[in-house]
C-alpha cells in the first residue's frame, strides 16, 4: 500500500488531514509539517493502523 496524506476542506473552510498507509506514530511524522501550516489543531482521531506496530503491518501487507 502506498503512503498518501490527505488534505480535505471542507465548505466552510475547515481542513481535515488524513493519512493512508503509515503504521503507528510515523503518520503523526509524516504530516507535521502540514498540520503546522493549516493552524491549530482542533480534533484528532486515530485510526487502527496507528496502534499497529510496522512488523504487525508487514505480516498484514505480505498476506494479501
Amino acid at each position: 500500500m502506498s503512503r498518501t496524506i490527505e488534505i480535505i476542506v471542507a465548505p466552510n473552510g475547515q481542513t481535515r488531514v488524513e493519512t493512508h498507509g503509515f503504521a503507528g506514530s510515523e503518520c503523526r511524522s509524516a504530516s507535521q509539517f502540514i498540520e503546522r501550516a493549516l493552524g491549530q489543531q482542533t480534533d484528532e482521531r486515530l485510526k487502527a493502523e496507528f496502534h499497529q506496530t510496522n512488523s504487525t503491518r508487514q505480516q498484514i501487507q505480505e498476506g494479501q
